[in-house]
């Protein structure tokens, strides 16, 4: 499936999906094609043909506790569009893949096993010109049954502030300026946090920098010697955070998935929630 030598095969290339279109749409539960943004404003103007369209703010987390869906809410979503927990799910979304490794992460999170990223996401399809649709796709409900949780793979607040008194390398995938402390948010987007800066210890290795141009991932070989030029090696834990939790997730795949990087965590609480934490250590500048 893949077009490189990555630690796991769990990618997949737009001809692999062009070539399944008929498969995604087929009322089979077998192959689900997903596609994952910030709203879903960009996938009523055009789609790939069969792919499901859910908004990561009012899908795929909480509404009122700003979480992830509990077990149960995730079930009830994914059994509602036609997908069962043996389904071959495809992810793909805006921002080259930001919310579609969010949901990628979290499917984990839950234990699904067939579940894959097609490289370059929607700007990637867009771009080269693959079959687009407006027409929303409809399948028979099915029993979702979540596996996990497997916390295994997540961060909390104690083991972020484990990591700080351990040494443990913390992964900062924002801008600069975010690193800093000179912004709160990216341009355009909403500010969630009282204080601006980065957790004492973090890397600023920014999720752009796994990526080529056309948003496709770079090598298992350019993504090794990124990384581990920031000393964050396979040799220990690592722990991923950004703002909101979605950004930090492509650095989790690519840490976790195509490295094959085995004690990786991604704190999905990030910024949002150290950054308006009363008490807890915040460094500033580069």
């Amino acid at each position: 499936m893949a077009q490189d030598t990555y630690a796991n095969d769990v990618l997949v290339t737009a001809d692999w999906v062009e070539d399944r279109l008929e498969a995604f749409q087929s009322d089979d539960p077998e192959h689900r094609l997903l596609e994952v943004d910030v709203d879903t404003e960009a996938y009523d103007e055009a789609h790939a043909p069969g792919a499901i369209g859910l908004n990561w703010e009012t899908q795929l987390q909480d509404q009122t506790q700003r979480d992830i869906l509990e077990k149960e809410d995730l079930e009830e979503l994914l059994g509602s569009h036609g997908i069962t927990e043996d389904s071959t799910i495809v992810l793909y979304g805006d921002n080259s893949n930001w919310f579609a490794a969010y949901t990628y992460w979290q499917l984990k999170y839950y234990g699904h096993r067939e579940v894959y990223l097609l490289d370059g996401g929607r700007d990637y399809w867009l771009a080269n010109e693959y079959p687009t649709t407006t027409e929303e796709p409809s399948f028979p409900e099915q029993e979702y049954n979540a596996r996990g949780p497997f916390d295994g793979i997540r961060a909390y607040r104690e083991d972020v502030e484990n990591a700080i008194e351990r040494g443990i390398p913390l992964v900062d995938v924002r801008s600069p300026e975010e690193f800093s402390g000179e912004i709160l948010a990216p341009p355009g987007l909403q500010e969630t946090a009282q204080r601006g800066g980065h957790i004492p210890g973090a890397q600023n290795v920014g999720w752009a920098e796994t990526v080529n141009d056309d948003g496709t991932f770079k090598s298992r070989e350019e993504l090794q010697e990124l990384y581990e030029s920031n000393d964050v090696t396979d040799d220990q834990e690592v722990v991923a955070y950004c703002r909101i939790g979605e950004r930090s997730s492509i650095a989790w795949f690519a840490l976790h998935e195509l490295l094959g990087y085995e004690d990786v965590t991604n704190y999905d609480g990030s910024w949002t929630e150290w950054g308006n934490l009363v008490g807890a250590p915040v460094e500033k500048g580069e």
